[in-house]
């Protein structure tokens, strides 16, 4: 827990867990709205009892409002519940746990936010708001180019970040890779595109196919409108980018069936920029495709990668065998819970 709070929990012991336990009834109402008392105690595995005075507190607090229909949340407790947010992710139990995946993982930092992205499809959101919270604290006040993934992943967060990112920074937005091929709306041309106009910043485009031959490369070189996004994504000062199961990003990409089926060979657990690894973190197949590669990362300061749900836990640990150490994983308690379960 954060020492300059300790003060707080010496004085009020009981504060931040009465802080979380009221944080995750205005979450879970938000998810599951408009939702009746018993339907919601059984989800938080809460007594009715307990349940209703707590809803009863947070009612005349005016954050949530309750019909025949079920509770909902205001416009006042939305607002409250986003504010939060970061705040119970930095000083809440899961502190402790972000120390352990870090240490587990070999990597820098990690922030996980509550909930299980399997189960509730507006984790995802909870993930960008807090990418968008961890930019604006961390990168520099100056001239920034950001180059992203695409992926469905990467299209949800770029709806939840802000032009907050932009006071007094020049921001750019590139594609880490070219790849022409993928449905459009989870290409990284669109998503860069959508996270520009979001954060009043400025994009790139690079439409190149998705795999190409290295003679057909370097005729594409000599075009400028190539080259010089190619020099940008080269000399990008952070990396947006998510982590895939093997099995799916397999099928969505359509690779031929052979290659498939030296996946499931070779047992390929996760993929990222085009590299498929085993659990172990071994390279097992590779799409050659034009932009950034896992190696270039080690030359870049600022990178995060966003994964989350159970389901991800896997594929996480696989592919952070071969993450930088400067790598920012932001994931949710599905992810973590699973991870930590395996490395105790």
């Amino acid at each position: 827990m954060n020492e300059n709070l300790d003060w707080i929990e010496a004085i009020a012991p009981d504060f931040f867990k009465t802080l979380s336990r009221r944080y995750h009834i205005l979450q879970q109402i938000l998810w599951m709205e408009p939702v009746g008392r018993r339907m919601l105690a059984s989800e938080l595995d809460m007594s009715e009892r307990t349940l209703r005075t707590e809803t009863d507190i947070l009612k005349s607090s005016g954050v949530i409002t309750s019909s025949k229909s079920g509770m909902m949340l205001t416009k006042k407790g939305k607002k409250l519940l986003e504010s939060l947010e970061l705040l119970v992710s930095n000083i809440l139990e899961v502190s402790e746990d972000e120390r352990n995946l870090s240490r587990v993982l070999g990597i820098q930092r990690v922030i996980i936010v509550p909930g299980n992205a399997d189960k509730q499809a507006r984790v995802i959101e909870a993930l960008g708001r807090v990418l968008n919270e961890a930019l604006d604290s961390t990168l520099p006040r100056s001239s920034v180019t950001i180059s992203v993934t695409g992926g469905i992943t990467m299209a949800e967060i770029a709806d939840e970040l802000t032009p907050l990112l932009s006071k007094r920074r020049d921001l750019v937005f590139v594609p880490a890779r070219g790849g022409v091929g993928e449905a459009v709306e989870i290409q990284a041309n669109t998503i860069c595109a959508r996270m520009a106009k979001n954060t009043n910043g400025k994009h790139k485009a690079l439409y190149v196919p998705e795999d190409i031959s290295e003679k057909s490369f370097e005729s594409l070189l000599l075009e400028p409108s190539i080259s010089s996004v190619i020099r940008l994504i080269e000399k990008s000062d952070v990396v947006l980018h998510s982590i895939g199961k093997a099995d799916v990003m397999a099928d969505r990409r359509k690779l031929p069936a052979e290659v498939q089926q030296l996946l499931v060979r070779k047992n390929a657990v996760s993929e990222a920029f085009g590299d498929f690894f085993d659990m172990d973190g071994n390279l097992v197949y590779k799409i050659p495709r034009i932009g950034l590669h896992i190696r270039d990362l080690d030359d870049i300061k600022y990178v995060f990668a966003i994964a989350g749900g159970t389901s991800k836990a896997e594929a996480i640990q696989s592919y952070m065998k071969n993450a930088p150490s400067q790598t920012i994983l932001i994931t949710d308690e599905g992810a973590s819970t699973a991870i930590l379960r395996d490395n105790p």
